[in-house]
């Protein structure tokens, strides 16, 4: 069990325009993956905030994960990624391209997601777009991986004899 952040960025949202159902689904399906959800916070596309948040999740809370929703597209406002990147230490790709190409099976719209993945500290950082359909496949996509990925960023012994199952 991973204790686990979940952000969710939305300006509209974090003015109080719109409903977080992408920050509860997360949630939700975290929690039947059996991961503590110990942390949940709704910011606005901004990027000093998105920062912040997730400093304070790595490095104050020190989550073993910190899942984000929202601002990863192409819209000027959309910010996620590029806050991500000012914070985390070292990227992981695969996690974001395994992302996407699960998107893909549904629709071609998933390549237009600028979302990272990466390490801060001994916090896996990933972020997800921000409908509830990707935050579903995205989640789907990379839980196989997420106990594997936090014991190896926590240094933690690891069996690497066994590969992990791809669904």
């Amino acid at each position: 069990m991973l204790r686990v952040g979940v952000l969710t960025v939305s300006t509209s949202g974090a003015s109080g325009g719109r409903q977080d159902d992408s920050g509860a689904l997360c949630q939700e399906l975290l929690e039947q993956m059996g991961h503590q959800v110990a942390w949940r916070l709704l910011v606005s596309d901004d990027p000093s905030a998105i920062q912040g948040a997730l400093c304070t999740a790595a490095d104050e809370l020190r989550l073993d994960l910190v899942v984000t929703t929202g601002g990863t597209g192409l819209s000027p406002r959309d910010l996620t990624p590029e806050a991500t990147a000012a914070v985390v230490e070292r990227q992981v790709p695969g996690l974001a391209e395994l992302i996407r190409m699960r998107g893909l099976e549904q629709t071609a719209r998933a390549a237009l997601s600028r979302a990272i993945s990466g390490i801060r500290g001994r916090t896996l950082i990933i972020n997800l777009p921000g409908s509830p359909a990707a935050v579903k496949s995205g989640l789907e996509a990379v839980a196989p991986l997420l106990a594997h990925g936090a014991a190896i960023i926590q240094d933690q012994p690891t069996d690497h004899s066994h590969p992990t199952p791809r669904d």
